[in-house]
């Protein structure tokens, strides 16, 4: 039985303001600092975007605070990081990405079953300011559904 992978940094902003059309894994190129950083949970998500550039995806926005106990070994929070994906699966998501209004953004931060930092990209579409309206109303409608259950089943 395959164990449910531990998120270690969630995206929770890129739900509101895009539509998810697609999700993709990709490693990261990080240093032993930042990886126990992330272990921490010091790791934001919620600027970053990724692109492609000459063949190459690199995640940028993405802040992962200083390990406390790195000193010497710790590098910028900000800095630009490499994702490790197949060559195809990069070429694709380069192309899908210069179509019309769709963007990669991270959506979290896990660790495998292995013990490795994985990043679960999304193909995103933005929302327009109706679009996040309606998702509002839809939530609220279902949480009043719920209340009306539970309330029912007593």
């Amino acid at each position: 039985m395959k164990s449910k992978p531990k998120t270690l940094c969630d995206n929770r902003k890129a739900s509101h303001d895009y539509f998810v059309l697609e999700r993709f894994e990709a490693g990261l190129e990080l240093v032993g600092t930042e990886v126990k950083s992330i272990r921490m949970g010091k790791a934001n998500l919620k600027e970053a975007f990724v692109y492609v550039k000459n063949g190459e995806a690199f995640v940028r926005g993405m802040h992962i605070s200083p390990y406390e106990k790195g000193n010497l070994f710790n590098r910028d929070p900000m800095r630009v990081r490499k994702l490790l994906m197949h060559k195809r699966e990069i070429v694709r998501l380069g192309k899908e990405a210069l179509k019309d209004g769709l963007t990669l953004i991270p959506l979290s931060l896990y660790l495998n079953e292995t013990g490795k930092v994985k990043m679960q990209l999304g193909l995103c579409k933005g929302k327009h300011l109706h679009d996040k309206r309606d998702s509002a109303a839809e939530r609220d409608a279902n949480r009043e559904m719920d209340r009306a259950l539970k309330e029912r089943n007593r």
